[in-house]
This record gives structure tokens, sequence and C-alpha cells, in this order.
């Protein structure tokens, strides 16, 4: 397996991320095969064919419904001459062999997702509504004003929003863009940005940008912080290592999957939609909008447009159970707070919808229908939440509860309740994070061993390494890979040198990973699996900027300074007093004081300490490049627009106590 292969197959996760460097990216040349269904495999597969078998085929019906034009290019390439999306890479998908018997490594109804998530092009929702759909993990939603196109989610990519900017001026006639609607505060719906409009556009004011309350706060903050982290961890979320193919990634349930190395940009919006019913006519267009703070994103909206009775509910309802709690890690959010903006939706406009469209997935038509469809989600929502609740009263832990909880039939037989992205597994946990947290009371669990000592001590009483290993082949054989997985992870964690564990772990993950329904929970399972036979990582040593260029204009100087708080290390800056007196030039001169004392990061906005010893003027950008690490001291030093004054050899002791975050650090192995 190559580094270009693995530079080609790199995928942008759905929050802010700018890679500066993937250079280095290898993995083991000795990586074993890839394994087979298991019989106990194929017999939980023929168990979910058997359930999905004789289902309406209404919604490949929706999914194709008003197609103009098939996708064009099926392939657009990027600025390293990549893919940066390929939809002939999921064509195994629509392979007529198994139309009707999905590959026994692929759970059938994940599989159906993925047939649906390939239909893809340009599609006409009403009459002056259209969508292309699947030339991105999301949707980009075009409507036709009086003097031009009103743009719904410009999508994730510079490249995959051009493209699809294309495919509807060839085909619905070109337009200049008048307004582009941020519906809510993640990258796949704004990051595709100068893919639609010009910054001379946007400089000469021709173009209005429009978003619900807390956008660009939402957009910037959720993610840079904890960002290293969640970048690891989204790699194995959307499977960015793995192949496209039956045995390897395919779909998210929430789309195809995510752009590689796209070019991604963010422009802050000119008008803020602040209270629900707030009307607007955009270049004839009449739109109102509700506002749904806290639900799938912390800042998002859904958009009412009364006059072509049309309902879009950006990511609030789509056409899988979505995530509570997204296992690339990010806050909690509330699904009992979703489960009523989705009831306010129905009823505020509910009477007046005759079709429904979202930023992911396919539109519904006919107003019983979308009311059913509607309450079905409001109340699949709402179950998690309050059962979660119920059992946790009952005195049932996190654990037990995501065990035994399973929607009631009504509403987990409708396939746009699965869990394709979010389950309902991982999203009680979540309930019940949010509202007791990690602790489940039992004061065994209060102060546990680290993995790597609990597995020394776990193995020792197993009889050693040998003896672990030959209980956990026997569970392996009886198709328990749940149970094989955990007693094994032990074992590699005791010592992640033994071939043997982690090659048995590896073909447990992989078969959960063939079982999974959920695209998400397939792509960790088969990722760790990888990298255990890989014996680690690709990733080792790779490091990236993390704040991109486009990425610093928006931020803000308090941001930047907790950035610095994290990035400090605190044993190596003990011993450190430094205090800097900090100007932002290109901020109305907005003036800070911020230094280390006790080992601690501290920052106060509009003041001016008199007994500073380090006096910086600096542009934002230059002072991110600080913050972030992303340019070394002496680079800085050389730049006309970050100026020092004072003990600099204080400066440079503060960020020698700076820790530099690499996306390389292990998961699956200590």
């Amino acid at each position: 397996m190559s580094g270009a292969w693995l530079v080609n197959r790199w995928l942008y996760p759905c929050y802010l991320r700018e890679v500066g460097s993937i250079e280095g990216i290898t993995m083991s040349q000795r990586t074993p095969e890839r394994k087979p269904a298991s019989d106990a495999t194929r017999l939980r597969q023929d168990e979910m064919r058997r359930a999905i078998a004789g289902t309406s085929d209404a919604d490949f019906e929706l999914a194709t419904r008003g197609r103009l034009a098939e996708a064009s290019p099926r392939q657009i390439l990027g600025r390293f001459g990549h893919a940066v999306w390929d939809l002939d890479s999921y064509s195994f998908l629509d392979d007529p062999a198994h139309r009707d018997e999905p590959p026994s490594t692929v759970n059938p109804s994940l599989w159906r997702q993925g047939r649906l998530n390939n239909v893809a092009g340009l599609f006409e929702v009403v009459p002056g509504i259209y969508q292309v759909r699947g030339m991105d993990i999301s949707n980009i939603t075009f409507i036709a004003g009086e003097t031009g196109w009103i743009i719904i989610d410009p999508l994730t990519a510079e490249e995959t929003a051009r493209a699809s900017m294309a495919l509807i001026n060839e085909h619905a006639g070109a337009r200049p863009v008048v307004a582009v609607i941020y519906t809510h505060s993640h990258t796949d719906h704004f990051g595709g940005i100068y893919g639609v409009v010009s910054n001379e556009d946007l400089g000469a004011g021709r173009v209005q940008l429009i978003a619900p309350a807390g956008f660009l706060e939402a957009a910037i903050s959720e993610n840079v912080l904890a960002g290293t982290v969640m970048l690891r961890r989204a790699t194995y979320m959307y499977g960015a290592f793995l192949p496209h193919d039956a045995q390897g990634h395919v779909d998210t349930g929430l789309g195809k999957g995510l752009p590689a190395l796209p070019s991604v940009g963010l422009v802050g919006p000119t008008l803020e939609i602040e209270t629900t019913g707030t009307e607007l006519i955009l270049d004839g267009v009449r739109m109102v909008f509700q506002i749904t703070p806290g639900t799938e994103a912390p800042a998002e909206m859904n958009i009412f447009f009364p006059d072509a009775r049309a309902l879009c509910m950006a990511e609030n309802c789509t056409a899988n159970q979505h995530n509570v709690y997204t296992p690339r890690g990010a806050q909690i959010r509330d699904a009992l707070l979703w489960s009523k903006y989705i009831d306010e939706s129905l009823v505020l406009y509910g009477p007046e919808t005759d079709v429904l469209f979202a930023s992911h997935h396919w539109p519904r038509w006919g107003r019983e229908d979308i009311a059913y469809f509607l309450a079905s989600q409001r109340d699949a929502y709402r179950f998690v939440h309050d059962q979660t609740l119920r059992l946790a009263n009952l005195g049932f832990t996190m654990n037990e509860i995501a065990e035994q909880l399973e929607l009631p039939e009504a509403l987990g037989d409708e396939f746009f309740n699965h869990g394709y992205y979010g389950t309902i597994s991982h999203n009680s946990k979540a309930v019940y994070q949010r509202y007791l947290g990690w602790f489940d009371g039992n004061p065994a669990h209060l102060w546990p061993h680290p993995p790597a000592e609990a597995a020394k001590r776990f193995v020792e009483c197993m009889g050693g390494a040998q003896a672990t290993l030959e209980k956990a082949q026997r569970y392996f054989d009886d198709g328990d890979y749940r149970w094989v997985v955990e007693m094994v992870n032990h074992v590699v964690f005791a010592d992640p040198q033994n071939e043997q564990a982690r090659y048995l772990q590896a073909d447990a993950l992989e078969q959960l990973g063939f079982q999974s329904e959920s695209g998400p929970w397939r792509d960790f399972y088969l990722t760790g699996a990888l990298e255990l036979r890989s014996n680690g990582t690709a990733l080792k040593g790779v490091k990236g900027n993390a704040l991109g260029p486009a990425l610093v204009r928006p931020m803000t100087v308090e941001l930047l300074t907790d950035l610095l708080g994290v990035r400090l290390n605190s044993s190596r800056a003990s011993h450190l007093d430094v205090e800097v007196n900090l100007i932002v030039s290109d901020r109305d001169d907005e003036r800070w004081t911020f230094g280390v004392r006790s080992g601690v990061v501290h920052a106060r906005r509009g003041v001016t300490n008199p007994n500073a010893t380090v006096q910086m003027r600096a542009s934002l950008e230059s002072f991110s490049g600080f913050a972030s690490g992303s340019k070394a001291l002496d680079e800085l030093l050389d730049l006309g627009d970050f100026i020092v004054e004072g003990d600099v050899s204080l400066l440079a002791s503060l960020v020698s106590c700076l820790d530099d975050f690499e996306f390389g650090f292990e998961i699956v192995l200590p």
C-alpha cells in the first residue's frame, strides 16, 4: 500500500481542518490479507436480508425522481492533481449481480443505503428549486430567483461546488449567484463557498451571505481546541485509509464519503437570522426561517418557502438516524431539544408543505407522507432521550441501557430511522453522558488502571498471553467477536508486538465491520483491523496546520489564546513567568494581555499591563501562526507584521514549553 495511494484516499473530516503536510505516510508492506466473511457473519447477513426482504422500493423512486442530468464529471480533480471526488470508485455498489443479494462482507441494509446514496446528478425538486446530489457528502440546493441563483449549502469543497455550479448552469441556464444561505455550522455546508462566488463579487456586495445566529463562532470554535484528536478519530470514522470496495469503505450512511484534500474556505455572513418567523424576500423569493440551535449543530436553521410550499429541514431530518454523539468526538447534542424543534417544524409548516428537502439524501413529496416522516423522526429522537433516562432512573448503567434499547416496531421499521450514521446504541450513551457523565456510580469504576496497566494484570490472571489467545480463538470460532475484541485487546496493550494477538483482534474487528449497519461503525472496525495488521498507524510523524489562512480571518484572539493554553506543557512551564502586551494590528489595534504563571495561561482583553516584559504587535494571521505552532518564532520574527520588543528570550522560553501535536498517535495500540 503506497504513500501515493494513501494521499489520494485521505478524506477530509466534517469540520475545520486543512492538512498542511501529508508527507511521510507509510504503511507496513507485511500487512496480511483481508479475510472473507465468516460463517457466523454470513448467518447475520442472511437474517438482515430476510428482515428487509420485500420492503418497498419507494426510496429508490424518491431518490431518482426529477433527475435532469447524471453527475458530471464523475471524477473531480484537486489542486494536487488528485481526485477530490470519485464516484466511479463506488461503482461496485451498482453491480447487477449484487442487486438482490449483496456481498456477504456488507450488511444488506447498509448496502441498500449505499446504493441509494449512489444516485447522483442534478434534480428538480419543484419548479425553481434544484439540487445536485452525490457530488459531495452533502447536497447543494439552487433556488431560481428573478435574476440569479440563491444557493443553500455550498458543499465541503471548492472543487465539488464549482463542478455542481457548472452542472446547474449547463442544464438549467446560467445565472449569477445573488445569495448563499448556510443552514448550519458544519464544514460540508460552507467549505465550498469559493466554488460558487468570487472575492470580487463578495467585495462588491453582489452576494448576500445568510446564516443562523452564532454561525461563525460555532463554525470556527467547535473543533479547534480538540482539533488534532478529532481529526485522528475522523480518519477512523470516515474510513480515510480504506479502499472503496465490498471489504472496505462502502458509505457513511449520510452520503458516499468525504472529499479528499479539498480546498476549503469560510466567509462570514452578511446577515444572521436570530428569531424563528423571520421573513426575507431575496431576489423575489420569499422565505421564512426557523432557528434550531443545539440540534444537529450548535447553530442551525430550517427554511420554509411559502410560494413553493417547500420546506428545507437542513440536517435536522434526513434519511437515517443522526448522531446525538458523533464518534469522531464533539459536544453531546440535545436529543430532547432536537425532537421538540422537529415538532415545531411540523406545527409551523407541515400543513402548508408539499415537498420537503434537506442537505443530505433525497426529498419527500405529499403533505401526509411529510407529516408522517417528521413525526416519526421526532418520536425517534424523543424515544432515545426518554427511554434512556427512564432506564437510568431504574438503576441501569450506560452500557446496560445501550444493550437493551431498541426503537418500537412502528419507528424501527422505517428505513429513515435506521442507524446508518447514528445508532440507538451510541446515541443512548450520549443521552446518559449528557445528564450523568462518564461515571456510573459504581466505585469500582471510579479509579481504574489505565489500559496498558490493566492489560498486563488481565493477561497475567488469564494465565499469560498464549492461554488468553487460545481461549479467545474458541470464542472467535463460536462467532462471539465482541468478546474476542475485548479479550485480545488486553493482550495487544500488554504486548503490542504480539503478532498473533494483533491479527486475531483484527480478524474479529473485521467481522464486526462486515456486520455493521452503521457506516461509521463499519469504518471504525475496519480501520482498526487495518492498523493492527500494519502494526500501527500510517500517520506516524505527520503534522498538519490546523488553521489555514481561509479559516483564520474569522477567528477571535480569545480562541487563539485558549489554544495556547491547550498547547502549554504545564510541567515544563512551571518555572515560567512571562507577561505579553498584544496589539492586533489588523483588528483596529485590538489590545490584549496574556501570559503564563504557575504553568497556566491567562489572557485579558482590552487591557495593557505596565509590568509586561514583552510587547507584541501582530496581524491576526501571524498571531495565529504563533498560537497554533504552524510557524516557528524565528520565521515569525522575520515577518513585517510580527514585531516584538522587550525580552524576546522569555517569549522563546514560552514557545519551548508549547507542545506540537501530531495526527499520528496510536488508537488500537498503546
